[in-house]
């Protein structure tokens, strides 16, 4: 987990000119640095823009693509839509989170994946499907999570 550096945090504001109105933008650049939004960075930010700490702290809680706590450097999502739950995605997911040793909402000891589940992924004539750092994998099934998940390694 990389160490919060008010430096990189500054050249972000700078690249949206400080404006109050960019806060999701900078956060989103924040995020995709340091993979989550610490405390203290959403603290640094409000103090920086003048905003309330709630503010900034209501955005970052509002959209569900920001992270408060620290992920894995590669994220694993299963989807359980419908289509892909009736085609085994729960047995699928049972096999990732014993493979990892971690359940969904989880990251693995060695901060290397993080699990979570979603609705749908818009690919239901191929399910079940497991997406990797934004790669989708058709048809999964629970034999083949290691055989993906170690070309992530």
């Amino acid at each position: 987990m990389m160490e919060f550096s008010p430096g990189k945090v500054n050249s972000i504001i700078k690249r949206y000119g400080g404006e109050k109105r960019e806060l999701i933008s900078i956060l989103q650049d924040i995020q995709s640095e340091y993979n989550y939004l610490s405390q203290d960075v959403l603290l640094y930010v409000a103090q920086r823009l003048e905003l309330p700490l709630n503010q900034v702290f209501g955005v970052a809680t509002f959209y569900s693509a920001f992270n408060l706590s620290p992920r894995g450097r590669h994220l694993i999502n299963v989807c359980l839509g419908t289509a892909c739950h009736v085609r085994g995605s729960t047995r699928l997911l049972e096999g990732i989170e014993r493979a990892l040793g971690i359940k969904a909402g989880g990251t693995s000891k060695d901060d290397r994946f993080s699990l979570e589940t979603v609705n749908c992924v818009g690919a239901c004539a191929s399910g079940p499907v497991l997406v990797v750092d934004g790669e989708y994998f058709a048809q999964m099934r629970s034999d083949r999570v290691n055989a993906v998940l170690k070309k992530s390694k």
